[in-house]
């Protein structure tokens, strides 16, 4: 059978995370914490003899940093995708949603519910819009990549509608799967049958827990 093996993770911490603002596509650099999750997965990923052939990246810096750490380390070429951005939320970038909330009430609502056809106000996506970018770009990149082992370095709400993708659940579905920062996930991804869930949120390689934060 023809597959692709997909190892995902979500970038390192940012200043961002640890603050609970809204990133989307905000170019905002991994913090002090992100920079030692960034090395130990790549430690990890030396270390255990991965043997992954091929590196893709979110072009935004937080992403980028944690994959450069793993191509160095693992001698794995790297490029940069655009597609792998985290969703893009408009005027809310770089608020908190506690913010959000007392100011537009609605529109947070309709965020909380994951309300599929709600786009965030001044040029958002909605999450039909979103899933669709995302689960198009990784499919691509890995019919591109038949029999190999690729890494793709993105972002929380990337890895969430994969997850969905991989599982049969619905964009609306209750969460109940983790989104760590600097975590493994493993997919893999068939022409007949798209994404298959191998693995998730492995997170042996870090000390610390905190990582349940805005994208």
């Amino acid at each position: 059978m023809e597959w692709t093996r997909l190892l995902l993770v979500r970038h390192g911490e940012t200043a961002w995370n640890a603050d609970g603002r809204v990133q989307g596509h905000l170019d905002i650099a991994l913090n002090a914490v992100g920079r030692t999750q960034a090395q130990r997965l790549a430690a990890r990923l030396r270390d255990e003899g991965e043997a992954i052939e091929l590196i893709y990246s979110s072009d935004l810096a937080r992403a980028r940093e944690t994959a450069q750490a793993v191509a160095d380390a693992t001698g794995a070429p790297l490029r940069l995708a655009p597609a792998l951005r985290e969703r893009r939320f408009g005027a809310f970038e770089g608020r908190r949603f506690a913010d959000i909330a007392a100011e537009l009430p609605q529109d947070a609502e309709r965020w909380r519910r994951r309300d599929p056809q709600w786009v965030p106000p001044g040029g958002g996506e909605s999450l039909l819009q979103f899933q669709e970018r995302a689960t198009q770009a990784v499919c691509a990149l890995a019919a591109e990549n038949i029999g190999k082992h690729v890494a793709m370095f993105t972002h929380g709400g990337v890895l969430d509608v994969l997850y969905r993708a991989a599982t049969g659940l619905g964009l609306q579905d209750a969460r109940t799967w983790q989104l760590d920062n600097a975590a493994v996930n493993r997919l893999l991804w068939t022409p007949d049958g798209g994404l298959t869930l191998v693995g998730w949120a492995d997170r042996s390689h870090l000390d610390d827990t905190r990582d349940e934060r805005f994208a």
